[in-house]
């Protein structure tokens, strides 16, 4: 690859179909069972190489975005040199962002699932999706779903994936409301919580099998927003309710809300009644694929 060459991917968002939280692990992490689903609305990764031995350098078209080490870009960077072995000649990564982000839409996540395709290909490293998992795994639970994409039931702290058949065709709605949610503060709640649990994945499992798309709507499940239980989640849920969605929900640790209607008509009508009141309105449809070089 040369040093002016300039390759670039798609990093699609992702909602939680289903969120059971089983406990806390004696590591301080949880385990987890829950359906994940790829979205189209993406983000862009773009890779560069430059002759700056060791550099990572990271830019943004999001300047609340931070630049440096702490994103999660640099993050799986770093990781990808350090478990390949490879030596770093110099890479600028810039991230387009336009998936929201403290969103629970893994955007972060997404973005590292791409900038690991990227790598691969930049520095002809031939790794399989299995170790892109493996060493994305290291630095954020999502990243591996993010990679492969699809319609997943992940389980364990949320790396170890078990694809299952696609969600049926549908038009999504994505809102993300001004409130941000701590993951932290989500667990603490989680935590707190007394008695048995009815296991919504499974139950969602055998509806996404039917390939009913009204039944797997009404199954829609989130632990996170049952403990939050936050006045602008339910506002947002009960205006696409109004609009006709098949059903909704918060996804991941919030704050976003997805609705799913059977006409992108109905779709485009509820994210025009959303926008009159909140600024990040996005409609989409299932995506089946993750992270991918375009």
């Amino acid at each position: 690859m040369s040093f002016d060459m300039t390759y670039k991917a798609s990093a699609p968002a992702k909602i939680n179909l289903t969120l059971d939280i089983l406990g806390k692990r004696p590591d301080g992490y949880h385990d987890v069972s829950m359906i994940m689903q790829s979205v189209e609305l993406c983000d862009e990764v773009s890779l560069t190489k430059t002759e700056d031995i060791g550099e990572i350098k990271i830019s943004c078209n999001d300047h609340s975005i931070p630049c440096d080490s702490r994103n999660i870009v640099y993050k799986v960077a770093d990781a990808f040199f350090k478990s390949t072995g490879i030596e770093n000649t110099g890479i600028h990564l810039h991230i387009d962002k336009v998936i929201p982000s403290e969103a629970g839409l893994a955007g972060g996540s997404s973005d590292g699932a791409a900038t690991l395709r990227l790598l691969n290909l930049a520095f002809d490293s031939h790794l399989g999706d299995k170790e892109l998992c493996e060493i994305g795994a290291k630095v954020g639970a999502d990243i591996p779903f993010c990679i492969v994409g699809g319609t997943q039931l992940a389980t364990g702290t949320g790396t170890t994936l078990h694809k299952i058949r696609s969600m049926p065709k549908c038009h999504i709605v994505i809102v993300k409301p001004e409130v941000s949610v701590s993951t932290k503060e989500a667990y603490a709640l989680a935590d707190q919580r007394q008695g048995q649990k009815f296991n919504y994945t499974e139950f969602m499992k055998t509806l996404i099998y039917s390939g009913d798309l009204s039944g797997i709507c009404s199954a829609f499940h989130n632990d996170f927003e049952e403990v939050l239980n936050l006045s602008d989640i339910n506002e947002i849920k009960s205006l696409m309710y109004k609009c006709k969605a098949l059903g909704a929900a918060m996804s991941g640790s919030g704050s976003a809300v997805f609705g799913v209607f059977s006409s992108e008509r109905k779709a485009l009508k509820c994210a025009e009644k959303l926008n009159e009141i909140y600024s990040k309105v996005f409609v989409t449809k299932p995506s089946k694929t993750g992270a991918a070089i375009l």
